[in-house]
């Protein structure tokens, strides 16, 4: 049999995700990437079970392990007192209950560790400086326009985020918008941590139309600082500095305001404009699948984002280690559409649930509180827990 020639375009964690899922199951793949050499963007990023026991499962246990914090809780807390409202326990009980722990990383370090397990892999060939152009395909192979050159392979996966270059290639894709909300980022020295903050866990601190998440970082040397704001904001290129002066009028105009705790400190923000693209269009066309944000952008309301890329990774590898191309891409956006609609539509709610403000945020932390974080954890069981071995369906005819 002729070995199957997959083609990715992308390097970020989406695409060299694929490539390493594709090589765990004997399939190699060429990866094109525009950037000459791979830096960090954004910050801090989580890695919840269900992207977890992927990742584990090509080999990186110990390279998670090294690089992340293991949270002991989420701790939902009032952004204007900085009083708890409810923690939900992880630590030692989520890997318990799903197979995985949840992780904290910084998002360099994740792909560091993605990029060394992909130039150790000679099923792998990871090309930088080439960016992709446009792709075009025949009912036997696709073409890939990278620069001036031409490269035909059996198979295609855009894997190259919110701006792909080759969504134009897949008829009925989603285009991506802004989501009317921005997110202010950056990274601190645990010492500038506020004391009475717990350490060694993540803080969601909730506000009217805005909304704060803190954890650690780096085995715990920094803390990651997340401020989503509700704003009409696209810039040029997606981010750009962060001027700390907007910040501060924001949240500096009621001084009892936990939240003004970092924003009155001296640091360097970027703001970016969190963008989405609808997962109900079309991700596969022929011989080429959209994959990752290309695909599904969302919300980051549950930290989902790469944990979908992931998902997307073993699924697709899985699929056509099992299948000719065609129906593989098929079953591949069978599976995968209907998930990440419902946790892209979920991270939408769990949005407007942090920004409600007045007696409406009074009702809902209230809500919480007598829940309690138990069982506010188990409403995610169906993110954690999921496996992607439970249900293969045959493909759409």
């Amino acid at each position: 049999m002729t070995p199957l020639r997959v083609g990715i375009a992308g390097a970020g964690i989406a695409g060299l995700t694929t490539a390493l899922a594709l090589a765990h199951r004997g399939i190699a793949s060429t990866i094109f990437e525009r950037a000459t050499e791979l830096s960090e963007v954004g910050a801090g990023l989580q890695v919840s079970p269900n992207a977890g026991r992927i990742l584990e499962a090509l080999g990186l246990t110990e390279a998670l392990d090294r690089a992340a914090v293991q949270p002991d809780a989420i701790d939902m807390r009032s952004g204007r007192t900085g009083e708890p409202i409810v923690s939900l326990p992880l630590g030692a009980s989520a890997r318990v209950a799903y197979g995985a722990p949840y992780r904290l990383l910084h998002r360099a370090d994740l792909q560091s560790l993605l990029l060394n397990a992909v130039r150790g892999d000679a099923r792998i060939t990871l090309n930088l400086g080439a960016g992709a152009r446009g792709a075009s395909q025949s009912a036997d192979a696709v073409t890939l326009t990278v620069g001036g050159a031409a490269h035909e392979f059996d198979c295609l996966i855009a894997a190259d985020g919110v701006r792909s270059a080759l969504r134009g290639a897949v008829p009925g894709a989603a285009a991506p918008r802004p989501s009317g909300r921005t997110a202010w980022r950056t990274t601190i020295p645990i010492g500038l941590v506020p004391r009475d903050l717990p350490q060694g866990r993540t803080t969601v601190l909730l506000s009217r139309a805005a909304h704060v998440v803190i954890y650690p970082v780096r085995s715990g040397r920094l803390v990651n600082v997340i401020v989503v704001l509700e704003e009409d904001w696209d810039g040029p290129d997606w981010s750009a500095p962060g001027d700390t002066e907007v910040l501060r009028r924001r949240f500096d105009s009621d001084s009892t305001r936990f939240v003004s705790r970092f924003t009155g400190l001296d640091l360097n923000w970027t703001r970016w404009c969190l963008t989405e693209i609808d997962p109900r269009a079309k991700w596969v066309h022929g011989r080429i699948a959209l994959t990752g944000d290309a695909a599904h952008a969302m919300v980051p309301f549950l930290a989902q984002g790469a944990a979908m890329a992931i998902e997307d990774a073993d699924v697709l590898a899985a699929s056509l280690a099992a299948a000719p191309v065609p129906e593989a891409l098929k079953r591949f956006e069978a599976i995968r559409r209907p998930r990440a609609a419902r946790v892209w539509r979920t991270a939408r709610q769990a949005g407007q649930i942090y920004h409600l403000g007045g007696a409406m945020a009074a009702a809902r932390d209230a809500t919480m509180t007598a829940l309690g974080g138990e069982r506010l954890l188990q409403r995610y069981d169906w993110i954690y827990g999921w496996r992607p071995e439970e249900r293969m369906p045959a493909p759409p005819r």
